[in-house]
């Protein structure tokens, strides 16, 4: 019998994980379309990378890091102070799917994982949509 690899020992542990999430803020950080996503984090976004580090750890199957520093995620509480609809969703995918690009993460793990992200950023949306005309 063998033992089925969480999530996070199948994208290569603590070293590949740190590594998408500095791309993903990386790419958030240099990309002109994704400055209103940008605006919304601090000047020093060292502390944002290592908390998504952190929270992506314990999401995936790996050490509950954010667990043990900082309690429940309760995402959408920490969330509550921006404005997050549907433009402020996709960039935030659209980071990662870059990160995700650039550091090759393979099929079938690449769709599973972005699937999975682009429903926790959406269950992050607190912005109602303006009426489409």
């Amino acid at each position: 019998m063998s033992e089925q690899k969480t999530p996070y020992e199948q994208l290569g542990g603590e070293e590949v994980l740190r590594k998408i999430c500095h791309r993903f803020y990386e790419v958030m950080d240099t990309t002109p379309e994704f400055k209103h996503l940008r605006d919304m984090h601090p000047q020093d976004i060292q502390s944002s990378e290592e908390k998504l580090f952190m929270f992506l750890s314990g999401w995936l199957g790996g050490p509950d890091l954010f667990v043990q520093q900082f309690g429940h995620p309760r995402l959408r509480a920490r969330h509550m102070p921006f404005a997050i609809g549907k433009e402020e969703r996709d960039m935030w995918v659209l980071c990662m799917v870059q990160a995700f690009d650039d550091l090759n993460v393979q099929e079938p793990l690449r769709s599973d994982l972005l699937h999975s992200l682009l429903k926790l950023a959406h269950h992050m949306r607190n912005k109602p949509e303006s009426e489409e005309p």
